[in-house]
């Protein structure tokens, strides 16, 4: 079953939906490129580890529990006395994954284009720093970069920030295009709510012709394989900073998907 939205659906810029999307956008972009890039480039899924400071958690909490094997060891007192038994709980360094796509060439193994799908972990705090350290360190090659910016809230952190975009006005999501060559020019979708993603360029080596990646197919894709429409309440507005005239489109397109409730049945 497809999104009831023509493109983007912000019920999963929540974070607590957005993982398990990012890793099914990124699986099926490297399987939607695959074919066009083949004989000559190979895509691969690659994977940064940041470790979150203690007072920054981007992901929930793990930790490893398990009962002591032997008695712990008792100080000798007057009195007999047996310590309860406590429980041994390892602690673990809080790690975020952030899973990125490189397009390499077949036969050197050069890196060619890196695509990222920016995560909220992305967009705040010492996660967005180390981000855009890697986003300067690129610049400084002849690598492409195509960022995918998903999330309609958080600090502005693709290469577009530093843009004018002045059309369209309500844009929500953006996407740009970094090309090695060409540092100067960047190319950018500027994408509203209401609107379907783009299919956008993936840019390769000269004088190669650039892939095209079908986003909104992608994204329907990611949909349906995760059955995310048994998981998504859309009788209720979605828990993000929307526009007011996004929630109001909102609410006006799922009522006429019949999936939010009239005016009336709310009252």
């Amino acid at each position: 079953m497809p999104s009831p939205f023509p493109g983007m659906d912000p019920y999963f810029e929540v974070s607590s939906r957005w993982s398990d999307l990012h890793q099914r956008l990124i699986t099926y972009i490297s399987e939607h490129l695959q074919p066009q890039l083949r004989p000559k480039y190979i895509a691969r899924i690659e994977e940064r580890i940041q470790l979150a400071a203690f007072d920054q958690r981007y992901v929930p909490d793990v930790q490893l529990l398990h009962t002591l094997r032997e008695p712990a060891p008792i100080l000798e007192l007057a009195t007999s006395v047996t310590a309860d038994e406590p429980l041994l709980v390892t602690t673990l360094d809080e790690a975020v994954r952030e899973p990125f796509i490189e397009i390499i060439t077949r036969e050197s193994g050069d890196l060619v284009t890196v695509i990222e799908v920016l995560s909220p972990a992305n967009k705040i705090g010492q996660g967005r720093e180390d981000y855009l350290q890697k986003q300067n360190d690129l610049m400084a090659t002849d690598v492409n970069l195509v960022e995918i910016d998903l999330l309609g809230y958080g600090k502005e952190t693709v290469l577009a920030r530093n843009a004018v975009i002045p059309k369209p006005t309500d844009w929500r999501y953006l996407i740009d295009i970094s090309r090695g060559g060409r540092r100067n020019a960047l190319e950018v979708y500027a994408i509203p709510l209401r609107e379907r993603l783009p299919n956008c360029r993936i840019p390769l080596r000269p004088p190669d012709a650039d892939a095209v990646l079908q986003l909104t197919a992608v994204f329907n894709r990611c949909y349906d394989v995760g059955s995310y429409d048994l998981l998504i309440d859309y009788s209720q507005l979605p828990e993000v900073p929307l526009q007011a005239a996004e929630a109001e489109w909102v609410q006006r397109h799922l009522q006429e998907k019949g999936l939010f409730p009239a005016q009336e049945e709310q009252n």
